[in-house]
């Protein structure tokens, strides 16, 4: 796989996950809440609203975002090639 973890803040992640179906439903102070439903199901992952987010915050949002969706399709957006 890449070389590592892009620079990546938490408008980016809300654009990244849009493209996937998630859409921003709250934002309470530093975080965001960002939801999809898929055959009923509620899909919720919490990201951090900064500006660059800290790489072990990322890989920790890479990680929740694999369980709704694959990896191969997550990672191009995370890390670099």
């Amino acid at each position: 796989m890449g070389s590592g973890l892009k620079t990546l803040s938490g408008k980016d992640l809300v654009i990244i996950l849009a493209n996937f179906g998630f859409e921003l439903i709250k934002q309470r102070g530093s975080h965001m809440k960002v939801r999809r439903i898929v055959s009923g199901h509620n899909e919720t992952l919490i990201i951090q609203n900064d500006k660059i987010i800290p790489v072990g915050t990322l890989k920790s949002i890479f990680n929740q975002a694999s369980k709704y969706i694959p990896k191969e399709d997550l990672y191009k957006h995370f890390y670099n090639e």
